[in-house]
């Protein structure tokens, strides 16, 4: 069903007014004369601009503007003449004010029903690997079941939608006790609500936790949706919250052979002000000696954050058994473990990271494939050529 529109031209053809389905909707002309979709401004086979968008007049205008059967047809001061679909207009505006991007589901320990997938049927039906990422995009995590219990059970998988992210620890990894631990991770002890590799630039996207073998006692995970209590953290103290996106602290891991350091706030916000990314790594996170007061106010404020990301309200609690496996989003997910005692049993996982754009990739195409969508240059996008 196509959308019924009406238009109005302000500020001398400068700003382009749309009212349609009960919105009012602005653009500059000049927005618009640089987004034109047809094939003298984009690329029909990449979708790329041709024209050099900084060297559109700053003075440009749009000169005559009308709706009809569910499009907006412009012309333009420089004599460019083109047509956009109100439907993608009106997808394209930043005017929801949305405290999380749409379509994230964000929960707490009244979570029903976890999202699932089998290892078999994402790994061979693309439905089912599009269900499985829309819901690891919509939670945050997905449990899978079904991962072959060897080494590298899980990476016919992540070819699926990769690269494997390598990184000083090499590919898969194990995620065991040993002697002379490199990292906490790789004792018994328990391990705090947390996020992975802060000290990294960029930041793993998605982590891919496996289990072999979980027979020890204890060593159950724990999962925090980061965007439910950073949007509650703003609910009950929104100057803790201000703080906490303002003031960037250093992450730092250090071995003999590696010394990692980046910077990022405990909560990030995109340039729309919406949840973007969490961090929390108590290991790891080291502040800079600021000002007193300021400290003491950063302090205060992730005192209160840590409250409410170990808080039993806002944890799911499970236990992974062999063959299966974890995938989390890094950027919003915090994970930990309880304690384990090895005269128990043994406890044995493998750890890999997939990267955020490759995962994001892969399930906007498959999306749009599914639904019968063309996409510029989706021959090569389909075969993960993407430069």
């Amino acid at each position: 069903m196509s959308i019924s529109a009406d238009v109005e031209l302000k500020d001398e053809g400068r700003r382009l007014i749309l009212h349609a389905a009960g919105q009012r909707r602005e653009f500059a002309a000049l927005w618009l004369r640089e987004r034109a979709p047809d094939d003298t401004t984009l690329d029909t086979r990449t979708g790329q601009r041709l024209i050099e968008a900084a060297q559109l007049p700053l003075t440009l205008r749009a000169e005559t503007a009308s709706c009809e059967a569910g499009s907006l047809h412009v012309r333009f001061s420089d004599g460019h003449a083109t047509a956009y679909a109100l439907n993608d207009l009106l997808l394209d505006t930043d005017a929801d004010h949305a405290e999380v991007e749409p379509g994230l589901r964000l929960w707490d320990a009244g979570l029903d029903s976890l999202p699932q997938a089998t290892f078999a049927s994402a790994l061979e039906d693309d439905g089912a690997l599009l269900a499985m990422l829309e819901d690891l995009h919509r939670y945050g995590f997905v449990k899978v079941s079904g991962v072959p219990c060897e080494a590298d059970g899980m990476q016919p998988l992540i070819d699926r939608i990769g690269p494997l992210r390598r990184t000083n620890w090499g590919g898969i990894a194990d995620v065991k006790s040993v002697a002379n631990a490199f990292d906490l991770t790789m004792t018994q002890r328990g391990l705090e609500p947390h996020t992975d590799n802060p000290y990294r630039d960029p930041i793993p996207g998605y982590i891919w936790l496996h289990c072999l073998s979980n027979a020890a006692d204890g060593g159950d995970s724990t999962l925090t949706d980061g965007f439910m209590a950073a949007q509650r953290l703003k609910a009950e103290a929104p100057e803790d919250f201000a703080c906490l996106t303002r003031l960037s602290p250093r992450f730092r891991y250090t071995d003999a052979t590696t010394d990692l350091e980046s910077e990022g706030p405990l909560i990030e916000l995109d340039s729309r002000g919406r949840l973007a990314r969490v961090r929390y790594s108590n290991r790891t996170e080291r502040i800079a000696a600021h000002d007193a007061a300021l400290l003491e106010r950063y302090y205060a404020a992730r005192q209160r954050f840590y409250r409410l990301i170990t808080d039993e309200a806002l944890t799911v609690h499970l236990k992974l058994g062999p063959g299966d496996m974890l995938i989390m989003d890094n950027y919003r997910l915090l994970h930990g473990r309880t304690a384990y005692q090895l005269e128990g049993g043994v406890r044995h996982l493998r750890q890999g990271y997939v990267d955020r754009d490759s995962t994001a990739s892969r399930r906007r195409v498959l999306g749009a494939q599914l639904a019968g969508n063309a996409r510029p240059g989706a021959s090569h996008t389909a075969q993960g050529v993407n430069p």
